[in-house]
């Protein structure tokens, strides 16, 4: 048999009435096999959902009828038949084979169970990846995940952003700090990229003006949290002649297309999730600094003085109460002080103490940072000394701050964290396919 004769339709791509008596293949995974005596039904999975394969005993062949109940689960089939309308199953009809072909046979016992009536730990599941996806709630949670990344591709290049890729490898800290991954680059060292922030920075001095990256990202932090990863995908922009107003604006714009999208094209993924979405309402909330510190000061347990950056547990309280007050998940802290951030965050020029910078938040942590960068030379390599580093490391990015470079503003925001407070998940391994942490490089 031709491969491609092994499935006409996937399952949910079934309408009953227009199919009439043509005949049908469907390919996937025995689900279930329940044996009844008189009637067999073989549940068979694909990527879309699932179809009740039906065999009464004394109306089908009987070695076809001996042949199903054997079957073992999450063995690969293909079955060729009649589809009949039928409002209990799922998708509302059932298959009516004539022929059943078992591609690949399963082992016993399986790893973990798929049906979802046996849960199983994290780590198992991560372990047993394949067959972990084939389980109907990681299954959507990727399918969510594919169309969040579809959706913000959509939004930024229908807003003039172009798509561009940065180098991963590289010769030395992109923004300076020292959790970098080391590895052997020939007969010299390098690091793997903790940001595109700074080849981000030089496209605005080619004049792309515009730009935007979905990549990995590498930081080789010691963390062992729910929320942290030492790779994990970021989200990208930088745009010349804008202020850090703006990049927000393009940020929580982005957010509302993202949730209205998924809403749009997966509520079958949702609805597998229990999930009921609720579209953030724009603008955002934006509060300073010094109003965040005010919240957690005075509504929290812990006691903020000026310069400390946010906890976890401050992040939950300011966040509770923003909640409680306006019913929204989403919002700003801005104006941070210019000695916390990065080197390239860009001062106010009548308040250097405060640097024109935000973090977009949700109501359990942060999901974004962005800014207006410095494009002037000079200011720009005295804020790298300033922050104890050498100019001359730099070089690379510098030169192209020498030969005109417009303003610019941009931002980063996690694609992880993004989906799993979407979703509501607690532990962002469960939003990534192959997790590397401190503890886990395979598989």
């Amino acid at each position: 048999m031709s491969l491609k004769n092994l499935r006409t339709h996937y399952t949910t791509q079934i309408n009953p009435e227009q199919i009439g008596d043509d005949k049908v293949a469907l390919a996937g995974w025995v689900h279930e096999v329940r044996d009844l005596g008189g009637i067999c039904f073989v549940v068979l999975r694909d990527r879309q959902g699932r179809a009740q394969v039906t065999l009464v005993k004394k109306k089908i062949d009987r070695e076809l009828f001996n042949f199903a109940r054997k079957l073992i689960r999450e063995s690969v089939i293909s079955v060729r038949g009649s589809i009949k309308p039928e409002g209990k199953a799922p998708n509302g009809y059932e298959l009516i084979p004539d022929e059943i072909e078992l591609l690949n046979e399963a082992e016993s016992p399986l790893p973990l169970d798929t049906t979802g009536k046996v849960d199983a730990e994290l780590d198992t599941r991560l372990d047993s990846r394949f067959i972990d996806l084939r389980r109907s709630r990681t299954n959507a949670i990727f399918r969510i995940r594919h169309e969040v990344l579809h959706a913000v591709r959509n939004y930024l290049a229908n807003g003039g952003f172009l798509e561009t890729s940065s180098p991963k490898v590289v010769a030395t800290a992109t923004e300076g700090g020292t959790a970098l991954f080391p590895i052997t680059y020939f007969d010299r060292e390098a690091f793997l990229n903790q940001s595109p922030q700074l080849f981000k920075q030089i496209l605005m001095s080619g004049g792309m003006d515009r730009v935007f990256e979905i990549g990995p990202i590498f930081r080789a932090e010691e963390h062992d949290t729910r929320r942290h990863l030492n790779e994990a995908t970021s989200i990208d922009i930088e745009a010349s002649f804008v202020d850090h107003f703006d990049v927000m604006e393009i940020l929580e714009n982005m957010v509302e297309y993202v949730y209205n999208q998924v809403i749009e094209n997966v509520p079958d993924a949702l609805e597998v999730m229990g999930i009921e979405l609720k579209v953030p309402k724009t603008p955002f909330l934006k509060l300073t600094y010094q109003e965040a510190m005010d919240i957690v000061n005075s509504h929290g347990e812990e006691e903020l003085k000026w310069g400390d950056d946010l906890s976890t547990l401050s992040e939950h309280t300011i966040g509770e109460h923003v909640f409680q007050e306006t019913g929204e998940e989403h919002y700003f802290i801005i104006d941070w002080p210019t000695e916390i951030k990065p080197f390239y965050a860009m001062p106010y020029e009548e308040k250097p103490e405060f640097s024109k910078s935000f973090d977009m938040m949700h109501r359990t942590m942060e999901l974004s940072s962005g800014a207006q960068r410095i494009h002037v030379p000079e200011m720009l390599k005295n804020r790298i000394a300033d922050q104890g580093l050498d100019p001359e490391g730099f070089d690379f990015y510098l030169r192209a701050f020498s030969y005109g470079m417009p303003p610019h503003s941009g931002w980063g925001l996690g694609c992880e964290r993004f989906v799993m407070t979407m979703l509501g998940v607690e532990n962002i391994r469960d939003v990534v396919l192959f997790p590397r942490d401190r503890r886990r490089l395979s598989p």
